[in-house]
């Protein structure tokens, strides 16, 4: 006990306990709002947290501070921000103004309001911070898609193709080309009619009538009625007269004809007709 009297009795305690009892003493600010229990007061202490709010705000526009001291400061202001509503909830339960909802906005040096009306926000150079900067930066809007009644503004003749020999150089290109696509084509049709004539004209050659007899004498080695040729197949050599070509296909059409009369003509009919054929030779 002796030592905290003497303690209270030092010059500096007896100086500090004058000042407190003139009132100049600068009183600390309470850490709790709910601690204050008189209106002045709070008003007192919420200018007080505006006071520097703007000193602060000033000091982040500078961005050569580097970007630590910038997240720093920023982070003051919002702390700041935070306890500047809490006072001002003390305000309205001590019957004073309500200041969140009559308050000015918070704008920045640029006159702006500062974007995010509710959580963190960023101040001066903070917002060109990294990785905040696309935060602010706003979508560009969706094309707005044309209706099916302007689309057809612009269908006309035009669209369709009807113009396009008013130009004047489309015809004479078209007409040239024709002319090229008719020689071209008429050159074509020469050379395969010069080709097919070159072929038919060597199957003609080729060809060998199948009922031609050759005359030759034969040898004593082709008197058999069965030979091998040159290719090893089998030739072989008729004694008695082979009908032509010719004389078989007429043989073929009286054999029709004959088929027909009986069976669509009359018995008298095909008496008359067999007569006719006796007379004749035939």
């Amino acid at each position: 006990m002796a030592r905290n009297a003497e303690k209270a009795m030092t010059a500096l305690a007896r100086f500090r306990q004058a000042q407190l009892e003139e009132g100049k003493v600068k009183e600390r600010r309470p850490f709790l709002a709910s601690e204050c229990s008189d209106l002045p007061k709070a008003e007192k202490w919420r200018r007080q947290i505006i006071s520097e709010i703007s000193k602060k705000v000033a000091q982040i526009q500078n961005a050569g501070l580097g970007e630590f001291r910038i997240r720093d400061l920023n982070d003051e202001i919002n702390k700041l921000l935070r306890e500047k509503r809490h006072w001002e909830v003390r305000i309205k339960e001590l019957g004073g103004p309500d200041y969140g909802r009559f308050g000015p906005r918070m704008l920045d040096h640029e006159g702006k309001e500062v974007p995010g009306n509710r959580g963190y926000k960023y101040f001066g150079a903070a917002r060109e911070l990294p990785g905040v900067r696309e935060l602010f930066e706003k979508e560009p809007a969706p094309a707005l898609r044309k209706t099916r009644a302007e689309l057809m503004k612009d269908v006309d003749a035009e669209y369709y193709g009807y113009r396009d020999e008013d130009d004047g150089m489309l015809l004479p290109l078209e007409t040239q080309h024709e002319k090229q696509a008719v020689l071209e084509a008429l050159q074509r049709w020469r050379a395969e009619e010069s080709g097919l004539g070159g072929e038919k004209q060597q199957q003609a050659e080729e060809e060998e009538n199948i009922y031609t007899v050759h005359n030759e004498k034969p040898d004593e080695e082709e008197s058999r009625d069965e030979q091998e040729g040159e290719d090893g197949g089998l030739s072989f050599i008729a004694h008695v007269p082979v009908p032509s070509q010719k004389e078989v296909e007429e043989a073929l059409v009286r054999r029709k004809k004959m088929e027909l009369l009986q069976r669509y003509a009359s018995e008298t009919l095909q008496a008359q007709s067999q007569e006719a054929r006796t007379l004749l030779g035939l």
